[in-house]
């Protein structure tokens, strides 16, 4: 027995090496390297930020139909759920340049519409894939009516069935994250403060209606505080 141990010991070490050869290494695995697939963009939390663009009024109104500037702030909230659909609410205001140029009726009067001024408080609903949400939106609106009348330059008094300063706006935009917290925006509003209609005034603008609305089109950029973690940052 003691013969049959130590041989079976010897032949053992000996083999050792041998096997030990004939086992081939372990292969090296590499981590799954990481891609932009793995980003979770999430768009729920607060923001703030700036829009520039144009405004442009219809034809059949007492402003002038010419193109305007504009430029103005936003702020909002945002939120994420079921999981692709984005529900919000924002407030906007917008600056415009003043403008005297109006509609000129066939007895000499002029009547110009200064409104410099839009603002709004809608609510948003969009749909998100990844950084792109499109959404729209619609709500309150306001502007200042600076509604004014002159003939031969000088002004003259009139009324109208009302100031038509509140309305409601309704639009549509795209919004995409380009960095953690950084988002830009394309996005079309129109706003209708509905039909003015002069009740008194010089004889040819009696009883002359208009419609008050305007078609903007802005670009922005939003910075987006996030809650629970940054947008774009998880993964």
């Amino acid at each position: 027995m003691k013969r049959l141990l130590l041989g079976t010991t010897a032949f053992l070490a000996l083999a050792a090496p041998v096997f030990a050869a004939d086992m081939s290494p372990r292969p090296y695995t590499k981590a799954p390297a990481y891609t932009p697939s793995q980003v979770i963009y999430n768009w729920t939390g607060f923001y703030i930020g700036g829009h520039l663009g144009g405004a442009f009024a219809t034809d059949n109104t007492f402003q002038s139909s010419d193109a305007r500037f504009l430029g103005g702030v936003q702020g909002g909230f945002d939120y994420q759920f079921a999981p692709n659909w984005v529900m919000g609410v924002e407030g906007q205001y917008s600056w415009l340049p003043t403008n005297n140029n109006g509609v000129l009726f066939p007895g000499g009067t002029l009547v110009t519409a200064n409104n410099d001024q839009l603002g709004s408080a809608t609510a948003r609903l969009g749909y998100t894939w990844g950084p792109a949400l499109l959404y729209a939106k619609g709500g309150y609106a306001w502007r200042n009516d600076n509604l004014g009348v002159s003939v031969g330059g000088a002004p003259v008094g009139f009324t109208t069935d009302g100031n038509h300063q509140n309305g409601y706006t309704v639009g549509a935009g795209l919004e995409y994250m380009f960095a953690p917290n950084w988002s830009a925006k394309a996005e079309y509003q129109y706003y209708n403060f509905g039909k003015t209609t002069f009740t008194s005034g010089p004889a040819d603008i009696a009883g002359a209606r208009a419609r008050e609305d305007d078609h903007t089109v802005k670009f922005g950029v939003n910075y987006r505080f996030g809650w629970g973690g940054p947008p774009g940052s998880r993964y």
